[in-house]
């Protein structure tokens, strides 16, 4: 177990965690009650020889259950590393993460304090009522290749990087901020396919009035959703276009990227948690891995922003 000074050290440096003080008070304040509940019934819940508190104590306290996790997400540390910086045996760091990571999925991202966006229609809700426009794209994280003699081994072969990986889409607003990441699926998964297992082209034709901005991946959600899924021009000349045309293309394919990439810089700020840069855990566990960075880094900059605005 950490020392006070030790663990204020680490508190207070934002390049060991990812997240300001502020936030990791908050996220304290929040989880510590719900991560204690559910401890408590699992203790409860099955037959036991001795009452309820009775036996060894826990030598690791929240704090540095959800510090620990934090260090793995943002650093990809192993439990080896992590159980010697903290004291305590690498079973106890590998059941602590398991615990809280869940817990920072569940919490969905961060909009405004006290307002979080968990499923894909409270994002198109979000964005239709705030009359802003949204940005997705998909990203691909690499993970261990599966078994030989695995039935779907080929199906985490991504045809585009020719790696194993899995599959997220990402929807940020204009502005760049993380508002939805999906559950992963297989690195062959096409983009346009995905987004059509989430439901995205029956929320956008049943729902508000929402401006979608996407790469070539998704060209065909367009006319499927009225025009509300907006992709780059498609190109009428492929040979001997003429001068004229080809000018008129490129300037409207820039204009395009240039709305776009605020999306390919949310993605980025997901990249720099090392936890997404290469996944070494099991592939079943992606899906919670991605939505907790996702909740973390959208409370981080919701936090940021409204600090801003304060000074």
């Amino acid at each position: 177990m950490v020392g006070n000074v030790s663990r204020a050290a680490i508190i207070s440096d934002r390049r060991i965690t990812g997240l300001s003080a502020e936030v990791i008070a908050e996220l304290v304040a929040e989880l510590c009650p719900l991560w204690h509940e559910r401890h408590q019934a699992r203790l409860a819940s099955r037959q036991r020889k001795r009452a309820v508190g009775a036996g060894a104590k826990h030598r690791l306290v929240f704090v540095d259950r959800l510090l620990a996790t934090l260090v793995h997400l943002r650093h990809g540390a192993t439990h080896d590393v992590l159980a010697c910086w903290f004291g305590v045996d690498r079973s106890t760091i590998t059941r602590a993460v398991g615990e809280v990571w869940p817990l920072l999925a569940e919490r969905g991202c961060t909009v405004s304090p006290g307002v979080r966006l968990r499923t894909l229609a409270e994002v198109v809700d979000h964005l239709g009522s705030a009359g802003r426009t949204g940005i997705v794209d998909g990203t691909e994280i690499r993970v261990r290749r599966p078994a030989a003699g695995r039935k779907d081994r080929d199906k985490f072969i991504s045809g585009k990087s020719k790696q194993n990986a899995v599959k997220t889409m990402v929807l940020t607003d204009g502005d760049g901020r993380v508002l939805f990441c999906s559950p992963a699926k297989p690195g062959s998964c096409a983009d346009i396919t995905h987004a059509r297992q989430l439901g995205l082209v029956k929320l956008l034709v049943d729902g508000p009035s929402v401006e979608i901005l996407a790469d070539a991946g998704y060209q065909g959600l367009g006319a499927q959703t009225g025009g509300r899924v907006v992709t780059p021009p498609h190109r009428k000349f492929k040979k001997n276009a003429p001068d004229w045309y080809k000018e008129m293309y490129e300037r409207q394919r820039k204009a395009h990227s240039s709305r776009r990439i605020r999306v390919d810089h949310g993605i980025a700020h997901l990249k720099n948690w090392r936890a997404l840069t290469r996944h070494l855990g099991r592939r079943e566990h992606m899906s919670d891995t991605v939505q907790a960075v996702a909740a973390l880094l959208s409370h981080q900059q919701t936090a940021g922003l409204t600090s801003a605005r304060q000074m």
